[in-house]
């Protein structure tokens, strides 16, 4: 009698914990999920919203460092319904991703991919709005939750619409910059739609599911979705990420006096390699 009640005991316990980690989390006073914190993907879509094998990257000579690691498809359909001249658009981004990707040249990733980036971000949550603040070229976003308008200009983090539907947060993104979305090539133009919806499934993990509409790059709409986990570690900060002299040589190398010349085939050394 007394093992049963131990183990009926240690499985309520368990099922107690199982419960707390899977649908439990904060809310707010006016009942809304608090999804306030630091949030970050552990995938690779970065890499490639398609998946991919394992690859030899853009800069051969850093071998393994530079790498492409294998990861698997967060695009719900596998592929993405690229319209066929888009498609050859997508493959020359490909082919020219080491020096094209806006990622390599600092600009800000744009909405959905600055969700994804390979650092964290930081959802602010007030009582009328939201913010988002990204560690990756110091990026940030207001989700207007009242009063939605049009985007007055394009930009690349875009114009955010926001509301709740349940525990759902759901964003609807416009008014963006062509941008990539990897550093495959795939892309979207300054058309584009974004619908995101942000899910709690418990403390630590929001369910993230992105609805991408562009009449000018794709046949339909296409989504993908994954998992985006909280940072947990003591002291859990962004920190600064002001990648813009890291870019330097890849956007303005070419104005070099020593390129400058070069491009004109003139040799300003006179055939010393000196």
């Amino acid at each position: 009698m007394v093992n049963k009640f131990v183990t009926a005991c240690f499985l309520l316990f368990v099922s107690s914990i199982v419960q707390a980690q899977s649908g439990d989390f904060s809310r707010r006073s006016d009942g809304t999920p608090d999804i306030s914190g630091i949030w970050q993907a552990l995938n690779n879509a970065n890499w490639n919203l398609e998946g991919q094998a394992a690859s030899q990257g853009p800069i051969e000579t850093l071998g393994a460092i530079g790498a492409v690691p294998p990861g698997q498809s967060v695009v719900e359909a596998g592929t993405i319904p690229y319209q066929a001249a888009a498609a050859e658009q997508r493959a020359q981004n490909f082919s020219n991703r080491r020096t094209d990707d806006p990622e390599a040249k600092c600009f800000m990733p744009g909405i959905p991919r600055a969700t994804y980036m390979p650092q964290p971000f930081q959802i602010f949550q007030t009582d009328s709005d939201i913010m988002m603040a990204y560690q990756f070229a110091g990026a940030v976003r207001t989700v207007f939750m009242s009063e939605h308008m049009e985007a007055p200009i394009d930009s690349w983090m875009g114009w955010s619409n926001g509301r709740w539907e349940g525990d759902t947060l759901v964003i609807e993104v416009s008014g963006l910059n062509p941008n990539w979305l990897d550093r495959a090539g795939n892309f979207y133009s300054n058309a584009a739609k974004i619908t995101e919806r942000y899910t709690p499934s418990g403390p630590f993990h929001l369910d993230y599911e992105v609805t991408i509409e562009d009449p000018d790059v794709y046949e339909e709409a296409w989504s993908i979705s994954m998992t985006l986990y909280r940072r947990v570690e003591e002291s859990t900060r962004l920190y600064e990420f002001k990648c813009a002299e890291f870019a330097e040589e890849i956007m303005y190398g070419h104005l070099s006096k020593e390129n400058y010349f070069r491009n004109l085939g003139i040799d300003i050394n006179g055939g010393n390699d000196e």
